[in-house]
């Protein structure tokens, strides 16, 4: 038996803003963070979490983990995983800190860490990766993961035990290919990055097709004449008849008609989706785009959201209002793995496809294990999943792409867990002689004009 004894959290930042890598038309300069959650117990396992986000605010997280970490220290992890859905639910039960949510903003990506911190401590004790602990799973056992209050009017647990049953006779093979790294085709967004000159564009399209990848993201939304150029300069890297599939991401930039108006004239390009066209929160806004996308000149344009997206109630009501092509749930965003599942099921029963939001430090770490969840129990289907490379070398166990798939983690845990002397070297504020903040390169970021 593990006993939780105690937590630590650590403010993890990467000097991303100096390159513009992660830039795009609503974000122009972040610092890839990390507010990381480590769970220690009585024994040598420890639990490993964190949620993303690119700077200021990250110590905001860290604060709120700190309020809710104690609510599983002194726990027994056997007490916790042995009603994992009755376990969620205690985590957002606190009415004091419900009270800044509930279950959505910085209370909530703070649960994302804990949850997940929980779930790689769980894993390292089971001598699995978590992919392999929820294929191992039965139906039952996988839904009892799940808090269904607020989502039964879209999804019973009784119609999602069946869901899964119908997809149960070819798992024993989907597993097999997981553990072939077959499972999640790759897809990039390395050369996409609003702040990249067309000249590092290109070289990076180059390199990306030369390395096997058939699906290739842009970021757009800065200047429309802009967006044509450098969407034709993909198309003349990528082509338009050989396989290879462009998608577009505004990062919520534009309103719902703007959104129309500018893909429309983005449209000749052949995007197979616009992401986040407009603010995450508007469900019927996204509607009306999709719609009115659906049947250009030149063919639909889907559209996809989700890394934005608060909660599985906001995603239930994405896809009733039929909003979606893709849904794009976030590994920590929302609250750790078992609201992801339950987000997994309700794509199933409507029939989207997940791909999940992968392009921040951490998140491919995260996702993989996610999207191999989704092929190998939820849905039967392969889907994509986004692949950044940068700031990898910073995990004990990073992810990686052969062959234009991710190599399917087989570690335990939930491959999140940094190194500790990254976590040093980059901690913030940090200490003098340790902290990358602390030295005079620092200063651009510290003493420059802030970029917003």
């Amino acid at each position: 038996m593990v006993k939780i004894t105690s937590f630590t959290t650590r403010d993890v930042r990467f000097p991303t803003s100096l390159d513009k890598t992660g830039s795009d038309a609503m974000n122009a300069a972040g610092d890839y963070s990390s507010a990381y959650c480590i769970i220690y117990t009585d024994s040598d396992y420890t639990g490993h979490g964190m949620t993303f986000t690119i700077g200021r605010g990250n110590e905001i997280v860290c604060s709120a983990i700190s309020l809710l970490a104690p609510l599983v220290v002194g726990k027994d992890l056997d007490e916790l995983t042995a009603d994992w859905g009755k376990t969620w639910r205690y985590l957002v039960s606190d009415s004091q800190l419900r009270w800044i949510g509930p279950e959505k903003g910085v209370i909530h990506l703070a649960l994302g860490a804990v949850v997940n911190a929980l779930w790689d401590l769980w894993a390292k004790t089971l001598n699995k990766p978590v992919w392999r602990i929820v294929a191992d799973m039965t139906p039952e056992e996988f839904v009892r993961c799940i808090d269904f209050r607020y989502i039964t009017d879209a999804i019973t647990p009784e119609e999602a035990i069946a869901l899964l049953k119908e997809v149960e006779a070819g798992k024993q093979d989907r597993i097999k290919e997981a553990e072939q790294s077959q499972a999640v085709p790759a897809y990039t967004t390395s050369a996409g990055w609003l702040g990249y000159s067309e000249e590092k564009l290109k070289v990076l399209l180059k390199e990306s097709v030369e390395q096997g990848y058939k699906h290739f993201k842009l970021k757009v939304g800065g200047n429309v004449e802009e967006d044509r150029r450098r969407l034709a300069i993909a198309r003349e890297a990528i082509g338009y008849d050989k396989g290879n599939i462009l998608m577009v991401d505004a990062n919520q930039v534009w309103s719902v008609p703007e959104a129309i108006t500018w893909m429309q004239q983005l449209a000749e390009f052949k995007p197979w989706f616009i992401e986040e066209p407009t603010s995450p929160d508007d469900i019927l806004g996204h509607a009306a785009i999709k719609k009115a996308l659906q049947d250009t000149p030149y063919g639909p344009i889907g559209v996809a959201t989700g890394e934005m997206c608060q909660n599985r109630v906001v995603f239930k009501q994405l896809l009733q209002a039929g909003a979606l092509t893709v849904l794009q749930a976030d590994a920590c965003r929302v609250g750790g793995v078992n609201e992801v599942l339950a987000i997994l099921l309700l794509a199933r029963k409507f029939g989207v496809p997940i791909v999940p939001h992968s392009g921040g430090v951490g998140l491919p770490e995260y996702t993989q294990h996610l999207s191999t969840i989704d092929y190998v129990v939820v849905s039967g289907k392969k889907s994509v999943l986004e692949y950044v490379d940068h700031l990898h070398e910073h995990f004990v166990h990073p992810s990686s792409v052969k062959d234009g798939y991710y190599v399917t983690p087989m570690e335990p845990g939930y491959s999140v867990e940094m190194k500790a002397e990254s976590m040093d070297a980059f901690s913030f504020p940090g200490e003098e002689g340790k902290s990358w903040w602390r030295s005079e390169e620092a200063k651009t970021i510290l003493e420059g004009p802030r970029i917003v």
